[in-house]
C-alpha cells in the first residue's frame, strides 16, 4: 500500500463518523500487540489551543534532546502532519506499511473502528516503530472517551482552554466540557490546568484531580507578563522565567506558553532533563501554521487564523485590535454548519468592513451563500466566492496597501488559503 492508497483508505472507509467510546481502540490495539505500553505521554486536552500548546511543548522536548513524537488533528494542509517526530513528518511510504498492517486487524473485528480510531493506532505504531522518547498526544475530541485515552497514566495531563464546542457530543455547558476533558486524568497522575474563565470550570478540574489522586497544578496568568510585542513576534516573562520569546501572535498564545511553562516544571518533577537553555530555544522556535498566522507583512497585511468558535472569534479581534488598532480589515469566513457561526458573527462583524464567503472542503460545510444570508443582518458589504482562491485574490485586489486581510472560521478552509497566499508572486496584489 502507498501513503496515498493509505490516506484514500482511511479517507473512505464506510465505517467512518464519530463514535465516541475507548472499546474499539482498544481491541484493535490489542490485537496490534498494544504499541502505546511501549511509549510515555504527554496528553493535551481542550476546546482551543491544545494545538498551539502541543507544538510548543513538542519544539521544547525536542530542544532538550528527547526524541519526541507529535499526535494533532486536524491537519492543516496534508494529511502526513497528524503524526510527526522531532519535526518531521511521517512519510508516505511508512503510512503505507503501518496503514496496511492495522487494516488486517480493524477489517477483522466485528465492531469496526472509527476514522480517528484507526488514525490513532496508527499514530501508536508509528511511534513505536521511531523509538520516541516521549509522544505529545492531542486529543480528538473530549477526553474521557476519545481513542486517545486508552493510554496509561501520562507524564503529565494538560488541559487547556475550555469553551463550548462540539456541544452535541460533550454537552451544553462548559461546566459538562470541563468534565469529558477531565477524563484523561488518571489516578495518580500530574496535572496542569489552563486558568479558565469560570471558577464552575476549575472546581470540575478539581474534583476529578482529589477523586483521583492527581496533583493539580494550575497556571496563573497574573504572573504573565508582556514584555514588548510586534508581528514578529512576542517577548514576555512568567513566573520565574524572564524574558522569554514566541513567534505565536496574541494574548492567547502567551497563555499557551504560560501553560507548557507549567507543563515544562512538572516534567522536572518526573526526571526529564529539560533545561532554561532548551525550554528558551523550543519555545522561540516553534512554529504552529494557521493560527493567527502572518502570510504576508506589506500591503496589505493578509493573516491566516482556523479559529472556528465564539473564543477563538474573541481572541482574533482582541489580536486585531492589538496588532492593527484603527485598520480596516477585510474577512475570508467560511465555516461548518455545525458550528456556532452566529455568535462567532456577532464578535466579527463590528470589526470587519469587507466579507468575502467560502465553503469549505467538509462534507459539514455551511455554503457561502448560506453565510452571506447570515452576514447580511450586519449590513456588512459580502462577496460570495466560489473558492478560497478567488476570495483571497477579490479581498487583495479591494484591500487598501494600509488595510489588513484575516481569514478565520474552519482549519478545512486555512489551509487552502495558505496555498493561494503563498503561491502568489511577492508584490502581486499591487497590481
Amino acid at each position: 500500500m502507498t501513503g496515498e492508497e493509505a490516506i484514500a483508505y482511511i479517507e473512505h472507509i464506510p465505517w467512518q463518523g464519530v463514535r465516541l467510546g475507548l472499546e474499539r481502540t482498544r481491541e484493535l490495539l490489542e490485537k496490534l500487540g498494544n504499541p502505546e505500553k511501549n511509549l510515555r505521554f504527554v496528553h493535551i486536552a481542550g476546546t482551543n489551543g491544545k494545538g498551539s500548546t502541543a507544538a510548543m511543548l513538542a519544539a521544547v522536548l525536542q530542544s532538550a534532546g528527547y526524541r519526541t513524537g507529535l499526535y494533532i488533528s486536524p491537519f492543516l494542509q496534508v494529511f502526513n502532519e497528524r503524526m510527526s517526530v522531532n519535526g518531521t513528518m511521517i512519510s508516505g511510504e511508512e503510512l503505507g506499511e503501518i496503514t496496511e498492517q492495522v487494516r488486517f486487524s480493524a477489517e477483522a473485528m466485528e465492531d469496526r473502528p472509527t476514522e480517528f480510531e484507526l488514525m490513532t493506532a496508527i499514530a501508536f505504531l508509528y511511534f513505536r516503530r521511531q523509538h520516541c522518547d516521549i509522544v505529545v498526544l492531542e486529543v480528538g475530541m473530549g477526553g474521557r472517551l476519545d481513542s486517545t485515552n486508552v493510554i496509561g497514566s501520562p507524564e503529565a495531563a494538560v488541559i487547556c482552554n475550555i469553551g463550548l464546542d462540539h456541544v452535541k457530543e460533550l454537552g451544553g455547558t462548559v461546566e459538562q466540557i470541563a468534565f469529558e476533558k477531565a477524563g484523561i486524568i488518571k489516578p495518580g497522575c500530574e496535572v496542569v490546568l489552563y486558568q479558565p474563565e469560570k471558577d464552575s470550570v476549575a472546581q470540575v478540574v478539581r474534583t476529578a484531580c482529589r477523586e483521583r489522586n492527581a496533583a493539580l497544578h494550575e497556571v496563573d496568568f497574573s504572573q504573565l507578563r508582556l514584555l514588548k510585542n510586534s508581528i514578529e513576534g512576542q517577548r514576555f516573562s512568567y513566573r520565574q522565567w524572564e524574558d522569554l520569546h514566541i513567534r505565536l501572535l496574541g494574548l492567547h498564545q502567551l497563555k499557551n506558553a504560560a501553560v507548557v511553562l507549567e507543563t515544562v516544571a512538572v516534567l522536572r518533577g518526573r526526571g526529564w532533563n529539560i533545561s532554561d537553555e532548551a525550554a528558551r530555544r523550543g519555545l522561540s522556535e516553534a512554529r504552529w501554521p494557521g493560527r493567527f498566522e502572518v502570510l504576508r507583512a506589506d500591503g496589505p497585511v493578509f493573516l491566516a487564523d482556523g479559529g472556528h468558535n465564539r473564543q477563538c472569534a474573541e481572541a482574533v479581534t482582541a489580536a486585531l485590535k492589538a496588532y492593527f488598532p484603527g485598520k480596516n480589515i477585510h474577512f475570508i469566513m467560511g465555516v461548518l454548519g455545525d458550528k456556532d457561526y452566529a455568535s462567532m458573527l456577532a464578535v466579527l462583524a463590528p470589526l470587519g468592513g469587507r466579507f468575502y464567503t467560502v465553503t469549505p472542503d467538509s462534507p459539514r460545510a455551511l455554503s457561502a451563500a448560506a453565510l452571506a444570508q447570515e452576514l447580511s443582518i450586519y449590513g456588512k458589504p459580502t462577496d460570495v466566492c466560489q473558492s478560497a482562491a478567488e476570495a483571497v485574490a477579490k479581498a487583495l485586489r479591494s484591500a487598501g496597501k494600509d488595510d489588513v486581510v484575516c481569514s478565520v472560521g474552519s482549519l478545512y478552509m486555512t489551509g487552502e488559503i495558505r496555498s493561494a497566499v503563498l503561491s502568489l508572486p511577492v508584490q502581486a496584489e499591487q497590481g
